[in-house]
């Protein structure tokens, strides 16, 4: 026998529940259970659940709106449900313009909503970028219905800036290497066409004058055989130079003599006092490593020599475990958090890099007490291979 679902004639105007009342039981048991359901499900959610109504006229009207509310926005869920507008007010001026911009998209084209912007947390005095995604149902009259979740996306946002910013360093630093490349290249052609090219030919010069007169049984001049000696000494020097341009010759005595001779022709050339000191002698690193850390240290004296205005340096190689530190200090007066980072500090930044590139670090301080600045190095030691 079934049970009806609706009052039959006998049972007049007696309510549901007293007329069937297990049915009635079962049906709010379902709903409280729902309702159960739904309220977990919400609060689980990272973010803030919502409705938004936007009447005929054209105002919004926040029907509902989960606990998480104040947690992502600082305003109370009672605050902007009297109040919709307090959420266009926090937006920054851009992030308002687009939220109403995609909305009225999403209206008319019946489209979902997506957004994402600046809110300013006045209480906390705080930035956060929001994404508020939403679906679109229409109501009566053509009022319409967001039913959505916000989200904090502030840490994904600036991560991802973080991301491309170091996209366009990488970008940058690139062009600029391939620039100092480029002007090497320049460099080196010049060299050897200004150098070793005068000199070869001042010699075929010489050579064919001196064959000349004895083919002619003349006598051979002392003097014209001396001067073909000293071209031949400038030309061998022309290319110790641009060859020890290339590769330091100093390096193959070890990384500790090739810094100690750093540090001593810098201290030659700007008469001022600077000390080399090193507690690994007979250290016998990687050739690579070797290299690179001789090239961060010959930026960091050219950057003392060019801003730093500093009367003393000291350059310190120490190898504690598997961890060789490089230590460059000055007295001078120190760089600003702001050089560090600006686009064409490119000296800095390939210090850094030539470290990383070794697995290690590279970190530029200034310290209050001290005074000037310190650069500091750490690698990972990596032996020369035999």
């Amino acid at each position: 026998m079934s049970i009806p679902l609706t009052p039959s004639a006998d049972a007049g105007t007696a309510p549901f529940d007293e007329v069937n009342p297990p049915i009635a039981q079962t049906v709010q048991a379902a709903l409280h259970e729902s309702e159960r359901r739904f309220s977990a499900i919400v609060s689980s959610i990272p973010g803030l659940v919502f409705q938004l109504h936007r009447t005929v006229d054209g105002q919004l009207v926040f029907t509902y709106l989960s606990e998480g509310c104040e947690a992502l926005l600082g305003l109370p869920a009672a605050a902007l449900l009297n109040d919709a507008t307090l959420l266009l007010k926090a937006m920054d001026a851009d992030s308002a313009h687009l939220f109403q911009h995609n909305l009225d998209k999403s209206a008319r084209q019946r489209h979902r909503l997506d957004w994402e912007g600046k809110i300013w947390i006045a209480d906390w005095q705080d930035m956060k970028w929001v994404n508020i995604r939403a679906t679109l149902q229409t109501l009566a009259q053509g009022a319409v219905q967001w039913d959505g979740i916000m989200l904090n996306i502030t840490q994904s946002k600036h991560e991802k800036q973080e991301i491309e910013q170091a996209k366009r360093d990488l970008q940058a630093l690139t062009a600029h290497l391939n620039q100092v490349k480029e002007q090497e290249r320049v460099s080196i052609a010049r060299e050897i066409h200004d150098d070793l090219g005068g000199n070869l030919t001042a010699m075929k010069l010489g050579l064919s004058t001196l064959i000349q007169q004895i083919n002619a049984g003349g006598p051979v001049s002392l003097e014209q055989a001396s001067h073909l000696q000293d071209i031949i000494n400038q030309t061998f020097d022309a290319v110790h130079r641009i060859s020890g341009n290339l590769r330091p010759n100093i390096l193959d005595l070890g990384l500790v003599d090739a810094l100690d001779w750093q540090v001593t022709q810098f201290k030659k050339q700007l008469g001022i006092q600077a000390h080399f000191k090193s507690d690994c002698r007979d250290l016998a690193c990687d050739a690579d490593q070797a290299m690179a850390l001789f090239r961060i240290c010959q930026e960091a004296l050219s950057n003392i020599a060019k801003y730093a205005q500093a009367s003393a340096v000291t350059v310190a190689l120490s190898l504690n475990e598997a961890t060789l530190t490089l230590s460059i200090r000055d007295n001078g007066i120190g760089i600003a958090p702001a050089e560090k980072i600006k686009p064409n500090a490119f000296g800095l930044r390939g210090m850094q890099e030539r470290a990383a590139a070794l697995g290690g670090e590279c970190h530029i301080t200034c310290p209050p007490q001290e005074g000037g600045t310190l650069i500091s190095v750490e690698v990972p030691f990596k032996a020369m291979v035999e």
